[in-house]
């Protein structure tokens, strides 16, 4: 059935469904191709640099206009054939028809495009360190399915591109983890035998840890980082690539260093990932976390690791300097938010504390040169960018910025 045009639809400068050829020049930080007919620019997900292609526009804004890939008409040398029958429909993988090594310079430029576009500087961004596995890397999956119908089959995957309820029936994800692939399919079976009972949608949650695949959130399960072992609920965030964390914690220690740095403090810190690979490079570690449960999980690993110099205090981000007496100069702040960067608030507070080194991790660039900016004006000065690819075949990166004072 052919979509109605939206009542509040924009016909300027397209009409709702109008075709056109475009002539792919970029990818955006969303994975996006990027056409610029007559300087105006055009978002069309799917479609690769150099490639001529045939979409049609649903959407109109102010400086741009969104339009959906009906026809290649020249593909790129570099498309490949991607991995899962769902791309492009799915909406969780945006690079599977894109090359790896491919994959990392567009991550590089994004990065670098952002620090220029958001941030007004040029600057060295150093090459994305790629994932040692590029597929069967994730190792925590969350299929949803909404409400069964009595009597009907219903889909249990994840939402389709650009949808916001409908959602693809998903068996096998080839960025899972071997172990979640094989437990997932007699996941769905209980599920679908067991329909009567859900009165609601819900969400699964498949974790593989220690050998097994963990779907209670509140069970305890563990992860292995270099010499170190982290338990913490199976519900609870933690970084879900394991097969980079340690060259990511060993280059995040690394930038933590510096002559004259004794103490660490480690914001966002959850169960101690950072603070507790770090601990050895420091005589003090002090991290905070909003959450008591992993505040908690944080203690019990430095425990079980043997870890005597790191303390976690349960306490919002915006507090975290109202009680550390370590001098500023001989002090690393290492911080790791949400995607919606850092609070005001905290930011305020870590620039009157005024430590001498900050390490900036981040899941989203954007609003990572959002606050750079605020550092930048304080006296701070970049002494690295390392891109790292935690999420091969997405448009996904996580980003480690190194700060001086």
């Amino acid at each position: 059935m052919a979509q109605q045009r939206p009542r509040k639809f924009k016909a300027e400068p397209y009409e709702w469904h109008e075709v056109v050829e475009l002539k792919i020049e970029a990818l955006s930080n969303l994975g996006a191709g990027i056409a610029k007919p007559d300087g105006w620019v055009v978002f069309v997900p799917f479609a690769l640099p150099g490639e001529k292609v045939r979409a049609t526009v649903w959407r109109n804004e102010a400086n741009c206009s969104h339009a959906d890939l009906v026809e290649i008409l020249e593909p790129s040398p570099d498309r490949i054939e991607p991995h899962c029958p769902h791309f492009a429909t799915c909406g969780g993988c945006q690079y599977q028809h894109l090359p790896y090594e491919k994959q990392l310079e567009w991550k590089t430029r994004q990065v670098r495009e952002l620090l220029s576009h958001m941030v007004g500087i040029e600057a060295e961004v150093n090459p994305t360190i790629p994932s040692p596995k590029q597929w069967g890397y994730r190792s925590k999956i969350t299929p949803h399915f909404q409400r069964p119908k009595p009597g009907e089959d219903f889909p249990i995957g994840f939402l389709e591109f650009n949808r916001r309820t409908r959602l693809v029936d998903v068996y096998n994800c080839p960025i899972a983890m071997d172990e979640i692939n094989e437990a997932l399919q007699p996941i769905r079976d209980d599920v679908k035998r067991r329909a009567a009972e859900y009165k609601k949608g819900a969400t699964l949650l498949l974790r593989a840890t220690e050998d097994r695949v963990e779907t209670d959130h509140r069970a305890p399960v563990s992860e292995k980082v270099g010499d170190l072992k982290f338990n913490f609920l199976a519900g609870d965030f933690f970084q879900n690539n394991p097969f980079i964390l340690d060259s990511f914690t060993r280059h995040a220690a690394e930038q933590a260093q510096g002559p004259n740095q004794k103490y660490l403090l480690d914001a966002y810190c959850g169960s101690g990932l950072f603070g507790l690979s770090l601990a050895k490079n420091f005589e003090q570690v002090v991290g905070i976390e909003l959450s008591e449960t992993s505040a908690d999980w944080a203690r019990r690993n430095a425990k079980t690791n043997g870890i005597e110099n790191a303390s976690f205090i349960a306490s919002s981000a915006e507090d975290l300097f109202a009680d550390i007496a370590f001098p500023s100069e001989n002090t690393s702040v290492l911080i790791d938010p949400p995607r919606k960067g850092c609070s005001v608030d905290f930011l305020n507070q870590l620039f009157a504390f005024g430590p001498s080194r900050v390490v900036y991790v981040s899941c989203n660039p954007a609003t990572q040169m959002r606050d750079l900016k605020s550092f930048l004006e304080q006296g701070y000065e970049i002494e690295s960018i390392q891109p790292f690819d935690l999420f091969p075949q997405t448009r996904h990166l996580e980003c480690v910025i190194a700060l001086s004072r």
